[in-house]
């Protein structure tokens, strides 16, 4: 048996959307409402301008697609090991975005590149061993005073594990725990780290009254997501 690297998403990358809102159709929310929500918490941060944003695990290209809505004057480059997943990302009209194939270590370009990194939902699916490795790219590619998004699934949330345990993409995934990433951003030298923990209620109408509460919650460890924000 190989040693496990990247997991493979070829064959999902045709299905993906479909797939993933099929699997979480229990938090009352689709697949595309969650890879709207995580560019939503960047506008907590950032506005619109000439800033350009890579998007490292980028899949079929659904998030620049978000980018483009929230903050139109951006260029969004995404890049990933799945083929098939770039071949669908291109088929997206999407301005101002270019998606490329990359060998999962070496990002494949220069030094201070972008004034933001994006990862969402990625490490969890490669082998811990090559996560410091990828921070250290990740690091590199960013300019001085750039930010890093990192979000993941928070495995003390009852519910994420469940969905990740019926979820056939994420038949191998291994969770990261907060502490874990954490400890994994402060190996490089990031002037400041930060996070939040994030949906803590499913997106249905019985819990539709409490979601504007959540913006309070963050400091909680129980939501089913949370992020790191890093400047460089």
């Amino acid at each position: 048996m190989s040693e496990r690297t990247f997991d493979d998403f070829d064959g999902f990358a045709d299905d993906y959307r479909s797939i993933h809102s099929q699997n979480v159709q229990l938090s009352g929310a689709d697949s595309y409402y969650f890879a709207e929500h995580k560019i939503v918490q960047l506008k907590n941060y950032e506005q619109d301008g000439n800033l350009v944003m890579l998007d490292v695990g980028c899949g079929d290209g659904l998030t620049a697609t978000f980018v483009q809505k929230h903050f139109p004057a951006w260029q969004t480059v995404g890049i990933d090991v799945s083929e098939k997943s770039i071949a669908a990302a291109k088929k997206n009209n999407v301005t101002n975005a270019q998606f490329q194939l990359y060998s999962g270590r070496t990002i494949p370009f220069k030094n201070a590149s972008f004034d933001v990194v994006f990862i969402a939902a990625v490490l969890h699916h490669i082998e811990f061993s090559l996560h410091q490795s990828l921070v250290e790219e990740m690091y590199r590619v960013l300019k001085p005073g750039g930010r890093l998004y990192l979000f993941e699934h928070n495995p003390l949330n009852p519910v994420t594990k469940y969905l990740v345990k019926t979820c056939v993409f994420d038949k191998d995934a291994r969770l990261l725990g907060f502490s874990y990433a954490k400890k994994l951003l402060r190996t490089v030298n990031f002037a400041a780290v930060s996070h939040k923990f994030i949906l803590f209620f499913p997106r249905n109408k019985f819990f539709t009254s409490l979601l504007s509460i959540e913006k309070h919650l963050s400091w909680l460890p129980l939501g089913a997501q949370y992020y790191y924000r890093c400047v460089k």
